[in-house]
């Protein structure tokens, strides 16, 4: 293989193209505002840049480079002649892929914040719509205490809330300037960083120019924080896998969102969840790829840095891609309430209740505890739920029990009083849908 196109990086690197213009006609201002270059040479470079910028709006390709770098300025010195090999005064391309880099990132943190907010104006639409379903909770996969549906589904939005928070932090760390570092020292013209920080839109500058070329940080951060994401949704599908199958047959997901078996004519498969959970893989791959590139690398910047590109750009387009069809599966998925109800009755999900109700009498929690397991015992081998106990049978296990011990058996009930603050209550299910109003307005 020629060894000039194994290194070439532009069939992936030109998704940067704007963004190295932009920069470019940052530093060109610059140039001339310094006067390291004179100020008409600036102008025209600057019309090129932005004569560029144009064509490519309309589909108009660069030459072929080893990188996207080189094809910009190679298109500009044809545009505007030798005059534009000036624009690479004061820089280098080490310190422009850092540039380019944070200024396509924060765009791109900015556009995924828009659609986990979508999703998550999905889930918020999901659970008002079936603000009274009471399902079974589940710890261990097995059937825990009752909650109503719109509790269970509202975690995953405080899930995507966290989620947000931690791409917000990752762009106020994507939020420096590296231009003027140069290849890795700095350089002696007289140049304004933060004159061109300011034109660009950051706060403030890079203070090592060692650190800056070499530092990818940045792009750990926001594949870590993708990586997250992509475990809350993977979670997410997973539960819309099992609530979707014949057994839980809670839900039903539009047929959109499905599709059927090439042999088995009756079956709808959850494939857009199932694609979900599996692309969560190829985001912790692209992680751990990053992190093997940058362990072993020497200050400063290294041509492995190049390979940072692909991991990168494939977790944003995986990332938005997942967040866009999740939040239409979401709204659009039948809640199958009767059977979420009908599966309650199954796995004594009052028991609680019941040693709290004991507790309330003053009897320890633990033996409490320990009475409501014989009474448990007591109902499978008779194969009754709790709430066909007599109180003659409940006072058989311990005295304490009076008439108020029936009314905590029903599932209703036991939702309703679980109102501490978090809780499933209505009142505290509506509180939490207040809340998460506000954030994604």
């Amino acid at each position: 293989m020629n060894p000039q196109a194994f290194i070439a990086s532009l069939s992936y690197d030109i998704r940067l193209a704007p963004y190295d213009v932009q920069g470019s006609i940052a530093h060109a201002r610059m140039l001339a505002k310094c006067r390291i270059i004179p100020s008409r040479d600036a102008k025209r470079i600057i019309k090129g840049l932005e004569a560029i910028l144009s064509g490519l709006g309309r589909g108009k390709r660069l030459p072929q480079e080893e990188d996207i770098h080189f094809a910009i300025e190679r298109e500009l010195i044809r545009r505007i002649g030798p005059v534009g090999g000036k624009l690479h005064t004061a820089r280098s391309r080490n310190d422009q892929i850092a540039l380019d880099l944070k200024l396509y990132l924060r765009d791109q943190i900015e556009l995924i914040t828009r659609e986990i907010i979508r999703l998550q104006k999905a889930i918020v639409f999901i659970a008002e719509k079936n603000m009274d379903v009471v399902m079974p909770g589940f710890t261990h996969m097995q059937h825990a205490q009752p909650i109503l549906f719109a509790h269970h589904i509202l975690a995953y939005a405080w899930m995507l809330e966290r989620d947000k928070g931690r791409f917000a932090d990752a762009w106020k760390r994507a939020d420096e300037m590296p231009l003027g570092s140069a290849a890795l020292a700095g350089t002696s013209f007289p140049i304004d960083r933060t004159y061109v920080a300011k034109l660009l839109g950051f706060s403030r500058v890079t203070p090592n120019s060692i650190d800056t070329v070499s530092d990818r940080d940045f792009l750990v951060e926001f594949i870590s924080a993708a990586a997250l994401v992509m475990t809350h949704l993977s979670r997410l599908a997973e539960e819309l896998i099992l609530w979707s199958s014949s057994e839980f047959n809670m839900i039903r997901l539009q047929n959109e969102f499905t599709s059927g078996s090439s042999i088995m004519p009756q079956k709808r498969n959850p494939d857009v969840a199932e694609i979900i959970r599996g692309e969560s893989g190829r985001i912790y791959g692209n992680l751990i790829a990053l992190l093997t590139i940058l362990k072993g690398l020497p200050l400063s910047y290294n041509r492995d840095l190049q390979e940072d590109k692909p991991p990168f750009f494939d977790t944003v387009d995986t990332l938005q891609g997942c967040l866009a069809v999740a939040g239409p599966m979401i709204a659009t998925m039948v809640v199958r309430a009767d059977r979420m109800r009908a599966l309650c009755d199954r796995g004594f999900l009052a028991a609680t209740e019941l040693a709290d109700y004991l507790t309330e009498k003053g009897i320890p929690f633990r033996t409490a505890h320990g009475v409501v397991k014989r009474i448990v015992a007591y109902c499978e081998g008779q194969r009754i739920r709790l709430d066909e106990l007599t109180l003659e049978e409940l006072r058989r296990f311990d005295t304490h029990f009076d008439s108020g011990a029936l009314r905590v058996l029903s599932v209703d009930q036991v939702v309703h009083v679980k109102d501490s603050f978090g809780g499933t209550s209505p009142r505290r299910v509506r509180e939490q849908l207040a809340r998460l109003k506000k954030l994604i307005r």
